[in-house]
């Protein structure tokens, strides 16, 4: 062979049965603290929205249909009036000599009474009264003083107005005791006596209210530019015996485990249960600071849910009683306890 024919030849290939090397091991992927682990699996959060909306949508409204509760409208002084003139009356009449519930109520309305108090903490008293209300003036004379056109009425609140408050409380207290006394409790049919111009103010309040007018009056005092302030009209509605019969027929009384809270919007709302639950129960069934004693009973509670972490024994019993073991019970089965963070099932110590 010539040395130009060695020089062009390729180098020898080594044996096929050399050894190939292996590349070095790679390092350990390294796991960032907190980054979960364990085993993992697909999930369609949308169609999960999608199922959970349709099948709560279509049993909220299976339940509207079955179970839901009657939508009326909110009870006014005009309804009052005319379907039961008589407990209008009756009323009108308490509010003048003084004995109806707002007349006597206390703090925030008038100072006739000390309010509720919390054992020795009077706090409606300490707050005073800054919502002024005075039963015979707002809902009695000065809607009576805005009619026109009625020389009788006119000479009427005349003659009260001049009368000392003695004999206003004479003529309204003797009027009130005839009407408890007159056949069915029927203004009409008292018998004959000193009421002075009571009788008179109070025919012309009935009228105003059939009318529809003392509504707006009542609201329109004090309300200012918005007129939303329906304490007033409230306030004397639930002085009557009207309102708590419509009560009473709806199971919203006290002892009936009712709620609400407003007029027309019932049985309220499902949170309040375990506030009107208080209300059935001793000492606070027969309490005249009930009120008072079931706000201060639901702040203690309220405080204690907030310091749940933070209060011995209350903190340990989701570690006691573990309900979160039954929902994730096919975990559990599989791995037992939950992993550490950073560290799968299989390598838990």
């Amino acid at each position: 062979m010539s040395a130009a024919e060695a020089s062009t030849m390729s180098p020898e290939a080594p044996p096929e049965d050399a050894a190939t090397p292996t590349p070095p091991p790679s390092p350990p992927a390294q796991v960032r603290p907190g980054t979960w682990t364990g085993p993992k699996r697909p999930y369609d959060l949308v169609k999960e929205f999608v199922v959970a909306l349709v099948v709560m949508g279509l049993l909220a409204g299976l339940l509207a249909l079955v179970f839901s509760s009657p939508d009326d409208k909110g009870v006014t002084l005009q309804q009052w009036a005319r379907q039961n003139p008589s407990d209008f009356v009756t009323t009108a009449v308490t509010e003048l000599d003084g004995s109806s519930v707002s007349a006597g109520y206390g703090p925030p309305y008038n100072t006739a009474g000390n309010g509720q108090q919390i054992f020795f903490l009077h706090m409606q008293k300490w707050i005073g009264v800054h919502q002024p209300v005075d039963p015979a003036n707002d809902f009695v004379i000065a809607p009576l003083s805005t009619i026109t056109g009625n020389p009788t009425l006119t000479a009427a609140l005349a003659r009260y107005k001049a009368a000392s408050s003695s004999q206003q409380q004479a003529w309204a207290s003797a009027y009130d005791t005839a009407i408890s006394k007159a056949p069915n409790g029927d203004p009409s049919q008292v018998a004959a006596g000193d009421y002075g111009p009571v009788p008179t103010m109070t025919a012309s309040l009935l009228s105003l209210a059939q009318e529809g007018a003392l509504d707006s009056q009542l609201v329109n005092q004090g309300s200012g530019f918005y007129q939303d302030n329906y304490t007033k009209p409230l306030l004397f509605l639930a002085d009557g015996g009207y309102l708590a019969d419509l009560a009473n027929a709806q199971h919203l009384t006290g002892n009936q485990w009712g709620m609400m809270n407003e007029t027309g919007n019932y049985p309220g709302q499902a949170w309040l249960w375990l506030y009107t639950m208080w209300y059935q129960i001793s000492p606070f069934n027969h309490s005249g600071n009930a009120d008072a004693l079931v706000w201060a009973l639901m702040m203690l509670l309220s405080l204690g849910l907030i310091l749940i972490p933070v209060i011995p024994g209350l903190r340990s019993i989701p570690r006691l009683v573990p309900v979160h073991r039954l929902i994730w019970r096919d975990y559990y089965r599989r791995y037992g306890s939950a992993p550490k963070p950073g560290r799968p099932p299989d390598q838990e110590s």
